[in-house]
């Protein structure tokens, strides 16, 4: 089980969060991409040996959402901060 370690809450596990993927850049002109290149920019993700940034959501908590470093391979949290773009 993952222990997330919520910045309001303390260190909290996993089941009281929501995670909504990884944190990516956006297409700045979608309208430009075909759908193969438009498809791939929306569900295909990479599979880092290093730390990836995901957007995690305390729905079972302070509701907070928080921006959430993680080792993909080896689960472990790097670090947990409010995210400003949603608090």
């Amino acid at each position: 089980m993952l222990s997330i370690p919520c910045p309001f809450c303390g260190p909290r596990s996993e089941h009281e969060f929501l995670c909504m993927g990884e944190i990516s850049e956006r297409a700045v002109r979608p309208q430009t991409l075909d759908d193969a290149a438009w498809s791939d920019h929306l569900y295909n993700r990479g599979n880092p040996d290093t730390p990836v940034d995901e957007r995690w959501w305390h729905v079972h908590g302070c509701r907070s959402w928080l921006h959430v470093r993680r080792h993909p391979h080896t689960q472990a949290i790097v670090s947990c901060q409010a995210d400003q773009e949603r608090t």
